[in-house]
């Protein structure tokens, strides 16, 4: 890959990349919170429209209330808090792989990660207190009177939706799978979520420019 696509990934330009992919979350998130109703969709293209969910779990909308005998309220509070700790911990990474001079590649990956987290720890940590209920036949309000929950206790919200595939079916020779219908994509997502998924991608695919030892400026020149 061309150098110049991680030249100058000092702390400062990681922070500009970080804040960028935050405002574009945050303004999408309040946007659709605010003018679309519980599971309202626009149709953009056959294959991605806008759909307007809220996410009280983990990925894939996942709750430790599912898998732990908790109450869905004490499942909410240990994710948040968790997510917390998590995006602390990433920052330090972040903050010591710049202060090391880490590759580059490396800091990108990072940068893209910690905002993408950042960005679902607001909704999550927030959104609960300044917003009140979405439902299929009200648009929420933001700094509501009567918030939907508390500090700690927010929605993620999600309005990406990818539907590539719909309604088709599996051949009959497969096991257990043959005749079912299935569709691709179907998980809604929103930008955070992006950044975080393309942060991994590129260590996925980058891994050996990212963890491998430093190379000398000569060599960095000539890629």
């Amino acid at each position: 890959m061309p150098n110049l696509l991680f030249k100058g990934m000092n702390l400062k330009k990681s922070l500009l990349l970080v804040g960028i992919i935050l405002i574009i979350d945050q303004v999408s998130k309040i946007y659709i919170k605010t003018h679309f109703t519980y599971q309202e969709s626009v149709v953009v293209f056959d294959w991605f429209k806008v759909l307007f969910i809220e996410n009280e779990g983990a990925a894939w909308g996942t709750k430790l209330s599912d898998l732990l005998p908790i109450s869905d309220n004490l499942g909410k509070l240990i994710l948040t808090v968790f997510r917390l700790f998590a995006i602390v911990g990433i920052g330090y990474w972040l903050y010591d792989i710049i202060k090391k001079k880490s590759p580059k590649v490396l800091v990108l990956a990072l940068s893209l990660i910690f905002a993408g987290a950042l960005g679902n720890i607001i909704d999550s940590v927030f959104y609960g207190a300044i917003f009140n209920e979405s439902t299929p036949v009200q648009v929420a309000s933001m700094f509501s009177d009567e918030p939907y929950g508390s500090l700690f206790y927010g929605k993620v919200v999600d309005m990406l939706h990818f539907p590539i595939i719909r309604n088709a079916i599996w051949p009959e020779w497969m096991p257990y799978f043959g005749g079912k219908t299935f569709n691709f994509f179907e998980p809604v997502f929103n930008i955070a979520d992006m950044s975080i998924s393309t942060g991994v991608g590129i260590l996925i695919v980058f891994n050996k420019k990212a963890f491998g030892k430093k190379e000398d400026e000569e060599e960095n020149q000539n890629l």
